[in-house]
């Protein structure tokens, strides 16, 4: 699968969105300027930043292009459904069943809307060619407003992505470890915490790499894990014994704004959408790759979910590896795959902000010294991470607060408006009303979803304390 990333060094500023927050990206072609990648070797560029920058400003565009665009529909597809199975599989049991059958509705709906605004990325690139990012399309659509809003927004749907799976990481971690008694007498920690912590620290060396190129291959290794937990939860009910008669109710209208959070971050990839775009042979069948790509991830969810919700009812949890039952051997694999997710996705997701942090360091610095001090923030960031997961241990709202305040304007409000912006003159007035509306419904959506995410947070956190 290399070879379908083959790539030119990229300019930092193109690194940006380079990463998936929910782990979904292959990754390979998103890499700093210190690696590039042919076919399955590593090439190393310049020393520094300024001069990969220069090394690049040589190439054409024409060329760079060229290089750079060698992936078919069929690796496209791939890479694409990829980037959206992640996290946001194993809260769909648990939002069906808490929002009822007819809220799969909203989620195929949320699927054609975020297939259709992918298919709207695809169009502001079209008509600024040079682009390269999300945030390139942002500074096209509204200046450097734009680009460091979209950047912001970036920024923060990783490290809340980041603290999601870290608290995945604790919940799951706690079950394959149960009977286990691990205590140190200083620390006034629980055994969940503890493990948790051992599990982070192994994964903080990742954080110092700086030739990404040696942990790539993890995030398919995260693609083969997601279906790894889709069979398992499938195999409890055919061979594990559990039944599927559990009534699904019809809806439950007061849960809806919480769960259209769970929803929509399922569907978050919008940030490398662009990348994928730049890396097809044939750009103009973009379309066509969103449609059965988005076909194909909300097939999975929905099955996912109806499954999940008639297995285990009203006690599935939010993360439906826990509701499994704990004696199977495919339980435990289900459990072993999300653990191992997360710890193969810190150094991955840190990328872009490590990047930018190693650019905005002085020439003067030393290579070595640079690597320290990104290093050092990458290690003090996911110790920040580790912080809020163990103290706000609350996955299905982390993920939905996610998914409501900040994957929504990513995945639906910031690509109508920016399509609006850029094409103005060439849209229909029938096109005008649908981006409008689907502006006004995400802006609704996210502020009813956020409200209610945040509520159902802070009363869990009373409840705790």
């Amino acid at each position: 699968m290399f070879k379908w990333f083959r790539s030119k060094c990229l300019p930092h500023q193109n690194q940006v969105a380079s990463e998936s927050v929910h782990g979904r990206n292959l990754a390979l072609k998103e890499l700093s300027c210190s690696v590039c990648l042919e076919e399955n070797k590593v090439c190393k560029c310049e020393e520094s930043f300024e001069s990969c920058k220069k090394v690049d400003s040589d190439v054409s565009d024409d060329e760079q292009h060229h290089g750079e665009a060698n992936n078919s529909v069929t690796h496209a597809v791939i890479n694409m459904t990829g980037m959206l199975i992640g996290l946001g599989q194993l809260s769909t049991p648990y939002a069906l069943e808490s929002g009822g059958w007819v809220s799969a509705f909203l989620m195929i709906g949320l699927g054609v809307i975020c297939a259709y605004c992918s298919h709207l990325l695809g169009k502001c690139l079209d008509k600024h060619p040079k682009s390269r990012s999300y945030t390139d399309i942002g500074q096209n659509a509204f200046g450097t407003k734009g680009k460091l809003l979209a950047a912001t927004f970036i920024y923060l749907e990783i490290f809340m992505a980041l603290v999601s799976y870290t608290i995945s990481l604790h919940d799951n971690i706690n079950r394959v470890f149960s009977g286990t008694q691990v205590q140190i007498p200083w620390a006034k920690l629980s055994r969940s915490q503890l493990l948790t912590l051992a599990a982070v620290l192994v994964a903080l060396p990742s954080l110092w790499l700086r030739d990404l190129s040696s942990i790539s291959f993890l995030s398919f290794g995260g693609v083969l894990m997601s279906l790894a937990i889709f069979a398992s939860v499938a195999c409890t009910g055919i061979f594990g014994g559990v039944k599927a008669n559990h009534i699904i109710p019809v809806l439950q209208i007061q849960n809806i704004p919480a769960i259209s959070g769970l929803y929509i971050f399922s569907y978050a990839g919008h940030i490398v959408f662009p990348n994928l775009y730049k890396a097809m042979k044939d750009p103009s069948k973009f379309t066509k790759v969103s449609i059965i790509s988005f076909s194909l991830v909300t097939l999975l969810y929905s099955t996912l979910a109806f499954m999940g919700a008639k297995l285990y009812g009203p006690h599935v949890n939010p993360q439906i590896t826990l509701s499994m039952p704990p004696h199977l051997i495919v339980t435990k694999i289900a459990l072993w795959a999300t653990v191992l997710t997360p710890m193969t996705k810190y150094a991955l997701e840190f990328a872009p902000m490590a990047i930018q942090v190693e650019h905005n360091l002085p020439d003067y610095m030393s290579s070595r010294t640079k690597l320290i001090v990104r290093g050092t923030v990458g290690s003090f960031l996911l110790l920040v991470i580790l912080a809020l997961a163990l103290s706000v241990p609350y996955f299905e709202y982390v993920l939905s607060l996610t998914g409501s305040l900040v994957s929504i304007a990513i995945c639906v409000i910031f690509p109508c408006a920016f399509y609006l912006k850029i094409c103005w003159s060439q849209i229909s007035r029938p096109l005008l009303v649908l981006n409008f509306t689907l502006i006004a419904f995400g802006f609704v959506l996210g502020l009813f979803g956020t409200i209610s995410s945040s509520k159902l947070l802070m009363q869990n956190l009373s409840r705790a304390h």
